[in-house]
C-alpha cells in the first residue's frame, strides 16, 4: 500500500531544472565559504559585543581585545605556515616555530586572564572562551578557503 502511495506522490511531482554551479577542481563550495565567514563574524562580533558591554575596566577590555586580536593573527598565520610546508614551499623552521609559541601563548593568555578574573562570573567566562575559539577556527578556515579558492583559479 505505501508503494502505491509513493507513487501517486511521484506522478504529481514535476522535476525542477536543475542549475549547475560552476565551481573549480578543489575549490570549496559556496555554502562553506559563507558558513566559515558567518562564523568569523559572529564568533568575533559577539565577543567584542561581550567586551563593550562588560563591567571591567578599561585596561582589561584591552587585554581582552589584544588577546583576540593576537589568537586571530597567529592562529592564520600558523595555518599559512603548515600549509606552505605541506605542499613544499620552502617555510623556515624559525617561522615555523614562532607561529607555534604565538598561538600557544594567545590561548594561554585568555585562559589565565580568564582564571584569574574575579569579576568576571562563570557563564561570562565560558561566553568569552567559546567565542574567541570559534574566532580562531573560523579565522583559519576562511584563510583556508581563501587560499583554495585562490588556487584553484591559478590552476585555469
Amino acid at each position: 500500500m505505501s508503494n502505491d502511495f509513493e507513487t501517486l506522490l511521484d506522478k504529481g511531482k514535476e522535476e525542477a531544472p536543475k542549475i549547475k554551479i560552476e565551481r573549480k577542481e578543489g575549490e570549496p563550495t559556496s555554502a562553506f565559504k559563507g558558513a566559515s565567514w558567518a562564523a568569523l563574524v559572529v564568533g568575533v562580533t559577539a565577543y567584542l559585543i561581550g567586551l563593550f558591554n562588560a563591567s571591567m575596566q578599561l585596561n582589561e577590555k584591552g587585554y581582552y581585545f589584544a588577546v583576540l586580536i593576537f589568537g586571530l593573527y597567529s592562529a592564520v598565520s600558523l595555518q599559512k605556515a603548515v600549509r606552505d610546508k605541506d605542499e613544499g614551499i620552502p617555510v623556515t623552521s624559525i617561522y615555523y616555530g614562532i607561529s607555534w609559541v604565538a598561538l600557544i601563548v594567545s590561548i594561554s593568555l585568555m585562559a589565565i586572564g580568564l582564571y584569574n578574573a574575579g569579576s568576571i562570573v562563570l557563564s561570562e567566562k565560558g561566553f568569552y572562551a567559546m567565542s574567541f575559539v570559534l574566532s580562531l577556527f573560523a579565522a583559519i578556515t576562511v584563510q583556508k578557503n581563501i587560499r583554495d579558492t585562490q588556487r584553484a583559479r591559478e590552476r585555469d
